[in-house]
């Protein structure tokens, strides 16, 4: 799988690049006369262009390696230990949402159930 992905990045990429040196050709051979055929190719050329580039940039992004400009990283919130109700709907608000079973989201009452709990310790005997 190591192997696999980085090669068809690769060949995605020079896809994408084909597309859009396409495109670029189209544009230059039209000349003066720009008609709607020309347009319809241009933009073809580009569509898929983009379609092939998408998948190796949402790689980068989730490895890390493409740094997104005015997106700030989001800073952990700090973990309330007072057992006030209000604290607990804050609580309850910014930790992640539990799933059950089959991966649907608890509702927020058997959440807010669920954060009272303390797991009791086994006892060995």
């Amino acid at each position: 799988m190591k192997k696999e992905l980085p090669l068809l990045n690769l060949v995605c990429i020079l896809i994408a690049v084909g597309f859009v040196a396409a495109a670029v050709l189209n544009a230059i051979n039209t000349g003066a006369e720009l008609s709607t055929d020309n347009l319809f190719v241009t933009m073809v050329c580009m569509t898929m262009a983009l379609v092939f580039a998408v998948n190796p940039l949402l790689y980068l992004k989730s490895e890390g390696r493409l740094p997104i400009p005015f997106v700030k990283g989001t800073a952990p919130s700090p973990q309330l230990s007072s057992s006030s109700p209000a604290s607990a709907r804050v609580a309850a608000a910014t930790t992640p949402a539990l799933l059950d079973t089959k991966g649907r989201a608890v509702p927020p009452d058997v959440k807010s159930m669920m954060s009272k709990m303390v797991p009791s310790e086994s006892k060995e005997g």
